[in-house]
């Protein structure tokens, strides 16, 4: 079948994106998780980390250099990135550690994802600028 509206295209490479976005984030969850055991969810907060850095760096080239075509821009920052990346995850792990008392842990997790998070996309768009 082909694809000849432009958001049923659109769709595919969201899904697609999304897929693998998926996957890599399966592998590269389970794989700190599994490595660094602990309460600390460093799976999904490595995940994040990478996810931000990430779409900083997509946007960039995309902005700076135009080597994106917006169909391109969307298979990897709405489907590859957004699919990566889960905030819903760290959200839920932070209910879990407050349910646990795990207050200390609670506040690194969120500050840390938070701030490094803001810092990876902006050195991701720095990068773009060299």
């Amino acid at each position: 079948m082909r694809y000849h509206c432009t958001m049923d295209k659109g769709i595919f490479l969201v899904a697609i994106g999304g897929l693998l976005g998926c996957i890599a984030r399966y592998l590269t969850g389970s794989y700190f998780t599994k490595t660094f055991p602990g309460d600390f969810p460093y799976g999904t907060f490595v995940v994040n980390i990478i996810g931000c850095l990430a779409i900083g760096i997509f946007y960039g080239l995309s902005e700076r250099f135009n080597w994106f075509t917006p169909e391109w821009r969307l298979f990897l920052t709405t489907g590859f990135c957004g699919s990566f990346t889960t905030f819903s995850s760290f959200a839920f792990e932070n209910v879990k550690l407050l349910q646990s008392g795990s207050y200390l842990t609670f506040a690194a997790y969120s500050l840390f994802s938070f701030a490094i998070g803001l810092a990876a996309v902006l050195a991701g768009l720095a990068a773009t600028k060299l």
